[in-house]
């Protein structure tokens, strides 16, 4: 915590002008990573660590892990999605983008339809896969975090979708909120989360498809969640920041491609203005 704080003043002092004495350029990065990597970058407040982005790798691996190896019973396929798309609403709630506050009504009723339609589609899928090759039914826990994907992010973030979010120019000065803004913002992090889980849940199921056949796993049976886990670790490692850089952080998008009505207040602003830029969240 006085790790943050320390990296919070750096930052905020040197964006007020006011460099501390001794402060060399390398001691500055490494506090503005502190910073991003813990403050929200539209409020400022200090996020859920759960739900910061350091986070993803210890606690999407234990959780996708469990998914995969848990996958034959229904109550097996329900918790694990249950707890699955509650992490999910977290991350999302945590990395949403604007400053607009979210009433713990509209966060509720978010919740419960974003888990509610992730752990439907999951035990829909399941039950579609019942006649097919076992491999095939090691794939749903991915169908399903790629549908709830596109489900979860939307309703978790619907204010942005109603009301918009900040967009402004090349210097950070506000211009307004865009709702079409909000959707690019919200697209570009559904596809990054589904390529984030792509690796995770596509290759460990092919490994362990094999190793089952294999006499090791018979003889310990045990072992089988723990190198699940592990693959996907190993995968997430790597797949979670290539797919975070999929789409830059501070994304922008034409003027001419606002609302009508935005794009008139931002004409009257500055006429030569032709790019805007958002925080498109995580």
């Amino acid at each position: 915590g006085a790790t943050l704080e320390e990296a919070r003043r750096v930052v905020e002092d040197y964006r007020a002008g006011t460099v501390p004495p001794g402060l060399t350029e390398d001691q500055l990065w490494r506090a503005k990573y502190i910073y991003d990597s813990a403050f929200h970058p539209d409020t400022g407040e200090k996020m859920l660590l759960v739900g910061r982005m350091s986070a993803q790798v210890p606690m999407n691996m234990t959780i996708t892990g469990c998914m995969l190896t848990f996958y034959r019973t229904t109550p097996a396929v329900l918790f694990w999605q249950w707890v699955n798309q509650s992490f999910n609403a977290i991350v999302n709630y945590t990395n949403r983008s604007g400053d607009a506050p979210i009433t713990p009504s509209q966060l509720g009723t978010a919740y419960v339809s974003a888990t509610t339609g992730a752990v439907v589609t999951a035990l829909g899928l399941k039950s579609l896969t019942k006649h097919l090759p076992a491999i095939i039914g090691r794939y749903v826990p991915f169908a399903a975090v790629a549908a709830a994907n596109c489900i979860n992010i939307p309703l978790m973030r619907q204010r942005e979708l109603k009301l918009g979010i900040p967009v402004t120019d090349e210097n950070g000065n506000r211009l307004g909120e865009s709702t079409a803004a909000a959707q690019k913002a919200i697209f570009q992090v559904v596809v990054s989360r589904i390529g984030m889980a792509a690796p995770a849940m596509a290759i460990p199921p092919v490994i362990m498809n094999a190793l089952e056949k294999r006499a090791f796993l018979k003889r310990y049976p045990y072992l089988n969640a723990p190198l699940q886990v592990g693959l996907v670790g190993l995968c997430l490692v790597f797949a979670t920041p290539l797919c975070c850089a999929l789409f830059p952080q501070k994304s922008s998008m034409p003027v001419s491609r606002l609302e009508p009505e935005v794009q008139a207040r931002i004409r009257e602003k500055d006429p030569q203005l032709e790019t805007v830029y958002f925080n498109k969240g995580l």
